[in-house]
């Protein structure tokens, strides 16, 4: 366990070597050096919203896709599998395992897609004037 340990350490100080502008400490505004934060912009809803929006898709889309070749692959080894009892069984609870996950991926879509709209107070829109893109709640 010792030697592990000796071994991370050794590990950590020669990746430090290589990388010596790291910062390893966080100084606090106010504190005994005076420094502020960092500059730049803060995080918008509307910043948000889009990190959740692309991540999201990007994620759906991916499991979308896997899901899809799972039913297809459940298929084809139907097809091949004949008269072979076992192969016929495993084919359909592939087929069965495939359909429902892209059951649970199309409703954490849903589930993600609702939460970030009701971040963003589009969930509670009633009215949307198009040329202005304001709300009339």
């Amino acid at each position: 366990m010792k030697n592990k340990i000796s071994k991370s350490l050794n590990f950590l100080i020669s990746l430090l070597a290589l990388f010596p502008n790291v910062v390893l400490a966080l100084s606090l505004p106010g504190g005994s050096t005076g420094s502020s934060l960092p500059s730049g912009s803060p995080i918008t809803l509307t910043v948000l919203e889009y990190i959740i929006f692309r991540i999201s898709t990007f994620l759906i889309t991916t499991s979308a896709v896997l899901a899809l070749i799972f039913i297809v692959w459940s298929g084809i080894t139907y097809m091949y599998a004949g008269e072979d009892t076992a192969k016929v069984d495993s084919a359909k609870a592939r087929l069965r395992s495939g359909i429902i996950g892209a059951a649970i991926v199309f409703g954490v879509g849903v589930i993600i897609q609702t939460v970030a709209s009701v971040v963003t107070l589009d969930f509670f829109c009633t009215v949307r004037i198009p040329v202005v893109g304001t709300c009339i709640y």
